[in-house]
């Protein structure tokens, strides 16, 4: 399954969390199916009748979505088998046939798009990487990360500060996130807001101990050293190469850890 960079993928692939919902209308056809019962079975009128309606579209519901996400769950532990044998292509395929749980159940297809995305950034499949990352969860912080340095490498700036912005709001305990714009705007020559974005990290985590040393390195005009930090982390960014030992640790570009 070796698919160039830029390729256009399936259009079954585009627009998933578009699909129905089919958990939640079944909770609701089910719920329909005993209000109904209970209305025309039973003395109770419409209004005994809604309460146990109610309740058992609550209760399938929460059933049904447990399912989809214990598969989605034992296919993430595939991908990672996969990952750590470094069968890419594998994985690859194992992420994509996670689609057919995305029209049952909310958010399953932005959780999937998120691990696409990071995979296809790490192999440095930018092009491919990149519709993916536009359809990643807004709580993954790594892969709405990769989405930004993907503006950052098209030089967009602006496109770029705006995602970083986004992922900041929507992920204020992830520190990389913060560490990873602030090395662009330092290496861009904009120190004090370079400072500013750490500063920022640190009010949402006050306790995060890895920003607090690169807030102080900025702070006393040293080189934020990410990688010193984070270690493969921050690499995954493809920012800076990895030294030695994180390469051949990983089996590869690309160290140990792919899926977040």
């Amino acid at each position: 399954m070796q698919r160039p960079a830029g390729a256009v993928y399936p259009s079954r692939f585009e627009n998933p969390d578009g699909a129905p919902m089919y958990n939640l209308l079944i909770s609701l056809a089910v719920g329909l199916a005993v209000t109904l019962a209970v209305r025309f079975g039973t003395t109770v009128g419409w209004v005994g009748s809604i309460l146990p309606g109610m309740l058992t579209i609550g209760v399938a519901y929460f059933l049904l979505a447990r399912r989809t996400w214990k598969k989605l769950e034992a296919l993430m532990g595939a991908v990672q088998k996969d990952l750590l044998a470094q069968k890419w292509d594998r994985a690859l395929q194992t992420l994509e046939g996670g689609f057919v749980l995305a029209p049952w159940q909310f958010l399953v297809a932005s959780q999937i798009h998120s691990q696409i995305g990071v995979l296809r950034y790490v192999r440095e499949d930018y092009a491919g990487a990149l519709p993916h990352l536009e359809k990643s969860f807004s709580r993954h912080g790594i892969a709405r990360t990769m989405l930004a340095l993907s503006h950052y490498r098209k030089k967009d700036l602006e496109g770029m500060r705006k995602l970083f912005d986004e992922a900041a709001k929507d992920n204020k305990k992830e520190g990389l996130v913060f560490a990873a714009w602030a090395w662009v705007e330092e290496k861009e020559g904009r120190h004090e807001q370079a400072i500013a974005v750490l500063a920022r990290g640190l009010k949402g985590s006050p306790g995060d101990e890895k920003l607090k040393a690169a807030a102080q390195a900025l702070q006393n005009d040293k080189k934020l050293k990410l990688g010193k930090l984070y270690e493969e982390q921050w690499y995954q960014f493809r920012l800076e190469k990895p030294p030695t030992q994180f390469v051949s640790q990983g089996g590869g570009r690309g160290g140990r850890r792919f899926i977040h």
